[in-house]
């Protein structure tokens, strides 16, 4: 457990591992389980939608790539079973389901745990931490700028781990719990963890929804087709132009919250450690050394179904917030909007309950510490 005014006791088994309670068994919770059974820490992992793979009920879990292993997961059912039996909890899903995991875990919560976003968006931790503020839980979360690993399932019990990001961003609410959280992520992870100021931070810090939406939009036939495209070889100069107008647009919000942000191009080279300067010539050093990875192929993609209304969408909420104009932004949701039939400005679910419409810069921030 972690006192939430900043302590970094953990707690845990008596030989020093902790039981971490993953919510999600996509590329990253299972990619997350491999990493952390590896590192010696006991796993027990749920399924919101309730579906698993046999292979993963009978508590096994294959990785490749950069873990090339086998090792043993326990399964809960049901949130209240995750929460019982965690020390810490990670949220390894996509943001779409944020609030609705964060709903099923709030009664289960005990006074002194911590759950881990990963990644936050759309200031979904703040969500968390207000709501069982106001139920009377004592828990700490903590936000995670980007995901830790980049992965891929394979399959039901499969799962390719690409990467292991060198520097990941990490804050906490309550704020005075920073340094606990960068401790706790370490102590599971590994080093390169690295202590942002707030959760607003960790939010603007993550450039997926700015380099993900141009890509998904200006390829929206090959995804429509399911056709096997490389991402890198398609983020052409063209489309890395609009990433980096809305990349602007991102830093200039950071900007008028007193935040500072890198540019996307600081944080490719942080995760691939890739040599070139410009997007364009970035993009084209990626494809040339990992030819691809591929594109989606499904119109419903996190590309699309997250990257855009808890990314986007709320960028532009927080333009409105901070009079900071996002017209490259509104031009990315409109054109999504149009293609897909679906308006995102009605899609993200967080922006009521957190009541961004009628808040002010000074608001938000005293709220996030």
């Amino acid at each position: 457990m972690i006192d939430p005014a900043g302590g970094t006791s953990f707690g845990g088994t008596a030989t020093g591992r902790l039981r971490v309670g993953i919510a999600g068994i996509g590329a990253i919770g299972l990619a997350s389980a491999v990493w952390l059974r590896e590192a010696g820490h006991e796993v027990l992992l749920w399924s919101p939608r309730g579906t698993q793979d046999e292979a993963l009920r009978q508590g096994s879990l294959e990785a490749g790539g950069l873990h090339s292993c086998t090792v043993t997961v326990a399964l809960a059912g049901d949130a209240a079973g995750l929460c019982r039996d965690s020390d810490v909890l990670l949220l390894a899903l996509p943001v779409n389901g944020h609030r609705r995991v964060m709903d099923e875990m709030l009664p289960c919560l005990r006074d002194g745990q911590v759950v881990i976003v990963s990644s936050m968006a759309s200031l979904s931790s703040l969500y968390l931490h207000e709501n069982a503020r106001r139920a009377g839980k004592q828990v700490m979360v903590a936000s995670l700028g980007t995901t830790v690993l980049t992965a891929r399932r394979e399959s039901g019990a499969q799962v390719r781990i690409m990467t292991r990001r060198g520097t990941i961003g990490v804050s906490a609410l309550p704020r005075a719990g920073t340094g606990a959280a960068v401790a706790l992520c370490t102590a599971l992870f590994g080093d390169g963890f690295c202590p942002q100021d707030d959760a607003l931070e960790s939010a603007l810090a993550n450039v997926n929804p700015t380099s993900h939406a141009p890509l998904a939009v200006y390829n929206w036939t090959r995804i429509e087709r399911a056709e096997n495209w490389p991402q890198y070889h398609c983020m052409t100069p063209a489309v890395a132009r609009v990433i980096e107008t809305l990349d602007a647009e991102r830093r200039a919000l950071a900007g008028a919250f007193g935040i500072q942000v890198g540019t996307v191009e600081e944080h490719f080279a942080r995760s691939f450690g890739v040599a070139s300067k410009r997007l364009e010539d970035i993009a084209a050093e990626l494809h040339a050394k990992r030819g691809g990875p591929p594109g989606p192929i499904r119109v419903d993609t996190r590309f699309v179904t997250e990257d855009i209304p808890y990314g986007l969408v709320f960028l532009e909420a927080l333009g409105q917030v901070a009079a900071v104009p996002t017209p490259a932004t509104r031009t990315l949701v409109d054109a999504a909007s149009l293609i897909s039939g679906i308006d995102f400005r009605q899609e993200n679910d967080l922006l009521a309950p957190l009541g961004l419409a009628g808040e002010t810069v000074a608001g938000l921030r005293r709220r996030l510490h």
